[in-house]
């Protein structure tokens, strides 16, 4: 009787204990796609403050437009833009609940599913000309009038690819193959592509996140160092002999270089941009009563939205806004200076830099300190599949956040 109670105890422990263990598999198991934490707040603060502007500025800059243009919805491009935002926060949160790490899962698969899009778009695209008869091959037409442009998603596919790419080989990125020639042959193919779909702003911006990636992965310097003096002499070449770059590329550079090139034309926009810019002074005009929102800058909504900025808040605003951006890329950086996980640290520096480079190119491009290449302003721009990808890579850094060893404000 005794050797039977002593083996119904030892069962029952055993039972506790299977169970008990049973109970930590599962919950690793639920941890292993979704994480646990709190996420960077003062990151996530900054990029509300960013999309509550970016849509009010939207609104106030686009309305003259789309009365014009849309059949008097002076609400036609804010409410597009809006039903995306909404996605994209929503998009967002769900993100920074799952771990990070099963990107490395779908890094393959994405990269082909982009790769694929980048060639569909060259043969399936809307009618979009240039004045000089460039057809511009950006956008997939999609069910009722949306489209959809796979420069954006690419954006993202070459960050991760780099990202998965470096921390398998970081040992190796020192040495010319694994550094130099590999990571370029993914750039190559990227920019490639893009070219083709003669958008020379968003193949500038994708070679330099690469580039970006690069030289935080450990790419030698001194290799590094002689590419970047390689490209310095060839923009140097292009600036002198514009002749060489298609038609509409070339055209704007004679129009960045020669202020009176065109002013019908290539300079209109840039010319109007400046005198928004101009017209705004210290405080601005106030929100909503921008002058050359008024057909004058060429769709206020899209690549020049921050000379209207500038017009109605001034520079006050501007250098604001400046510097929401700046320290969304400050905190990004802080971020993946804290993740102990390679291949997290290289997610979120390539989305840093991935908006800080286009917010810079974005501001170069309105204040006619480089040629106009067409490039939109972050959180700014109308644009849905731009804003939800946007939001949808600011919910990987913030899973990022939630993975990250600093302390949470």
């Amino acid at each position: 009787m005794a050797i039977i109670m002593a083996q119904s105890v030892a069962d029952n422990g055993n039972s506790k204990i299977i169970k008990s263990h049973t109970k930590k598999t599962n919950s690793i198991g639920k941890e292993a796609f979704f994480v646990t934490g709190s996420i960077d707040i003062p990151f996530l603060a900054i990029t509300i403050a960013l999309l509550t502007i970016g849509l009010i500025m939207l609104f106030s800059s686009s309305y003259p437009n789309a009365y014009y243009y849309k059949n008097h919805d002076s609400y036609y491009f804010f409410t597009r833009q809006f039903i995306f935002a909404v996605i994209g926060i929503v998009a967002m949160f769900v993100m920074s609940k799952v771990n990070y790490k099963w990107l490395k899962v779908v890094n393959i698969p994405l990269l082909c599913i982009t790769l694929i899009l980048l060639v569909l778009v060259l043969f399936v695209h809307t009618n979009v000309g240039g004045a000089d008869g460039s057809d511009f091959k950006r956008w997939i037409p999609l069910p009722g009038g949306l489209t959809f442009q796979p420069s954006d998603l690419a954006k993202f596919s070459i960050i991760l690819a780099f990202a998965g790419y470096i921390s398998n080989y970081y040992s190796k990125m020192r040495t010319f193959k694994y550094g130099i020639v590999y990571p370029l042959c993914i750039i190559a193919v990227f920019c490639g592509l893009i070219v083709l779909e003669h958008h020379m702003s968003c193949t500038i911006l994708m070679f330099l996140i690469g580039a970006t990636l690069m030289f935080a992965g450990g790419s030698d310097w001194k290799l590094f160092a002689f590419g970047l003096g390689v490209l310095i002499l060839v923009i140097f070449v292009v600036i002198t002999f514009p002749e060489m770059l298609e038609n509409y590329a070339g055209d704007r550079i004679r129009a960045w270089l020669d202020k009176d090139f065109d002013p019908a034309g290539d300079r209109w926009q840039t010319n109007n941009s400046l005198y928004a810019i101009g017209s705004g002074g210290f405080f601005g005009v106030g929100l909503g009563n921008s002058k050359q929102k008024y057909l004058y800058v060429s769709e206020p909504q899209n690549d020049f939205i921050f000379s209207i900025v500038c017009e109605e808040l001034g520079f006050i605003g501007a250098a604001v806004i400046i510097l929401l951006f700046a320290a969304l890329v400050i905190r990004g950086f802080v971020i993946a200076s804290r993740c102990q996980d390679k291949f997290g640290s290289l997610l979120v520096i390539g989305i840093v830099a991935q908006i800080g480079i286009q917010v810079g190119l974005n501001i170069m491009v309105v204040t006619d300190t480089i040629p106009n290449t067409g490039i939109a302003l972050p959180f700014f721009s109308y644009g849905g599949t731009a804003l939800l990808m946007l939001l949808f890579e600011i919910g990987v850094v913030l899973a990022v956040s939630r993975k990250s060893s600093q302390k949470k404000v």
